[in-house]
């Protein structure tokens, strides 16, 4: 096998459905052998039932998996060991992905420079963003999956987001699997997964591509343009960012197992957030704010669990 798409999904049959429809009519040249393996991760609706519908009508092209470890880090690391394909591809299961996506996202592996290529995610075109949010900054929209770098195709030098990312197979022989301790799982919203993934690789000198060319575009529900779940995503992914960083080795001065930066930081954001006038500025000032709260919360909970260490060296 040359290509394996891999989804993972929990408990959205009816999104999953208009998922598995765009990638099942991808355009790539006869001679290349795909496939699209869906991991379904413990899931109590139609999931499965809507996964076999697919198999039958397009036969060899779909796979059924099933990952009862809760937690989609486990869903993903699952997948890789279903599939001997050279080349694995990554979607969501609420996306849509244009016909000729997974042909431009994987055109790069013929160079062999390349270990991994990520491409733009976009919303649907009705989407207008909510007047409380500042989109001017480059991750404003991260919340809502948007990874867009422009038009022009050349070298990443940041990972490409889970949803619309390739990997060669044999990279994580090399680099090991996605972490367990990061990605949505029972109880936590912390992702970062796929992040910390490519940033692993891109510390080890592998060399990435983004494909403006390779497009999916991102549904995005209600329930996201929200002020509350921008706010509650900024502070997982603060905490994910202790996980997956750690705090500065030249930090000295603790507070109950909290940096003294993340305090001084503390007092500057809710500062900020009091005195602004202007909605958007009001805004992003608490975006930030929760985000030092999202790190102090991890910090306090990584120097409960070593309280020895809690004083000399924090979280």
């Amino acid at each position: 096998m040359d290509i394996t798409v891999i989804l993972c999904t929990y408990n959205r049959c009816d999104g999953l459905a208009s998922a598995l429809e765009s990638v099942a009519v991808s355009r790539l040249p006869h001679s290349v052998s795909w496939e699209v393996l869906v991991v379904d991760n413990n899931s109590t609706d139609r999931t499965r039932e809507v996964v076999e519908r697919f198999v039958s009508r397009y036969p060899g092209r779909f796979r059924y998996a099933f990952e009862p470890h809760p937690g989609k880090s486990h869903a993903l690391n699952s997948a890789i060991r279903h599939t001997n394909a050279r080349i694995l591809a990554f979607m969501d299961d609420d996306v849509q992905v244009e016909p000729d996506w997974l042909r431009m996202l994987t055109r790069i592996f013929d160079d062999p420079a390349y270990a991994g290529a990520g491409g733009r995610i976009l919303p649907e075109s009705e989407f207008t963003p909510p007047a409380w949010l500042e989109t001017s900054a480059r991750y404003a929209l991260a919340p809502l999956a948007m990874f867009d770098l422009g038009p022009a195709a050349g070298r990443l030098r940041e990972p490409p987001f889970g949803t619309n990312m390739a990997y060669r197979k044999e990279v994580f022989a090399r680099y090991g699997d996605f972490r367990r301790d990061l990605g949505p799982q029972p109880g936590s919203e912390i992702r970062s997964e796929d992040t910390e993934f490519g940033m692993r690789l891109l510390q080890g000198g592998e060399h990435l591509w983004y494909e403006p060319a390779a497009v999916v575009h991102h549904s995005i529900s209600r329930s996201r343009i929200t002020r509350q779940y921008f706010l509650k995503w900024w502070f997982d992914k603060a905490r994910g960012d202790i996980r997956e960083h750690g705090i500065p080795p030249q930090t000295r001065w603790y507070v109950f197992g909290i940096p003294l930066y993340l305090i001084r930081r503390l007092i500057v954001w809710a500062l900020r957030w009091l005195l602004a006038f202007r909605p958007g500025v009001r805004f992003s000032a608490k975006l930030n704010l929760w985000m030092v709260v999202g790190a102090i919360k991890e910090c306090r909970d990584q120097s409960r669990r070593r309280p020895s260490e809690a004083v000399t060296t924090g979280c």
